[in-house]
């Protein structure tokens, strides 16, 4: 019976590696010694920069008081190596993500690396802008996974912040607080927007000449991902008859689409999605010339591939 479990383990792991991490974008990252967490678009996924620390009481001690070790990858080997922050009982950590952000998309959306001996409770907050914060959820006993959906969270908003508080529920320990080796987004994205007067005359949908430059820029930073769904959204202002801005905005979105598939190639694993909105949702109120302008644009979002949300209902 030993061994046939030893077998059925192992058999288990050689089907998710090869599932998940194969070469590419997408990697698996290791949480114990039988499990691990799919990170579709992968090391991009991860807080870069700490916004702001403030440590609980009692305090950890000192070894475990680097706040940057939450950011980037995770590292963590054992309780003694200091690659972790211990937050102190009722601390709290800021960080940002920097090269992409997250949404609520299908599935857990966060992933919280909460590391040693004891798993504290810890409370979860999300922001677009790093001032105005929205509860997401918490972790609790070995649960370090967020569901935003759970939360009633949108599914249209990209956050870039996120905030992480200690409850309080384990405070004696020399790594007092929750301990964290990285913070992660499970439904990480890129979303890039680009101004529409930039790569289009009025009321026309043909690229400029120069526009290519632009978008031949874009695409870098969509090559950091190596098989993504590219979803590419025309919006406009309010000017003219609203029908025809739809159309307008779609034909305009089909036009970045081409030139893309033209810069990539026909072998890059690139899904695209086309969504018109015309003029119904502006950014600010049409009641100006500068307003007009920021509204009429492209916004190109970098999601998870598609196969990946298809392994999610199969599991």
């Amino acid at each position: 019976m030993f061994r046939s479990a030893i077998l059925l383990f192992i058999l288990f792991f050689i089907f998710e590696t090869s599932l998940f991490a194969q070469k590419g974008t997408g990697k698996l990252y290791r949480i114990d010694r039988y499990e691990s967490i799919y990170l579709p678009l992968g090391k991009i996924s991860f807080a870069d920069k700490l916004i702001d620390f403030k440590i609980g009481s009692p305090v950890p001690i000192q070894k475990y008081r680097d706040s940057t070790q939450c950011l980037h990858e995770p590292n963590y080997k054992n309780y003694q190596t200091p690659n972790f922050i211990s937050l102190g009982c009722g601390g709290s950590l800021t960080v940002e993500f920097t090269d992409n952000g997250f949404m609520n998309l299908p599935g857990d959306d966060l992933y919280l690396f909460e590391v040693g001996p004891s798993k504290e409770s810890a409370k979860v907050e999300i922001s677009e802008n790093g001032i105005d914060w929205l509860y997401a959820g918490k972790i609790a006993g070995g649960k370090s996974s967020i569901d935003l959906n759970l939360a009633n969270i949108d599914t249209e908003t990209v956050f870039y912040f996120l905030r992480i508080t200690d409850l309080k529920n384990l405070c004696k320990s020399k790594s007092a607080g929750a301990d964290i080796d990285a913070i992660g987004a499970i439904n990480s994205v890129i979303k890039l927007t680009i101004n529409a007067d930039v790569l289009f005359d009025v009321a026309k949908y043909d690229l400029k000449k120069n526009a290519q430059q632009d978008l031949d820029s874009l695409a870098k930073a969509i090559r950091q991902i190596d098989k993504a769904t590219i979803l590419i959204e025309g919006h406009t202002d309010s000017d003219g008859d609203e029908n025809k801005n739809m159309i307008l905005s779609e034909n305009r979105a089909i036009s970045v689409k081409n030139r893309l598939i033209e810069i990539f190639g026909e072998y890059e694993q690139y899904e695209f999605e086309i969504k018109p909105f015309g003029e119904t949702k502006p950014r600010f109120p049409n009641d100006c010339k500068e307003n007009k302008q920021q509204n009429r644009r492209v916004e190109i979002t970098v999601l998870p591939p598609k196969d990946y949300y298809r392994s999610l209902k199969k599991s």
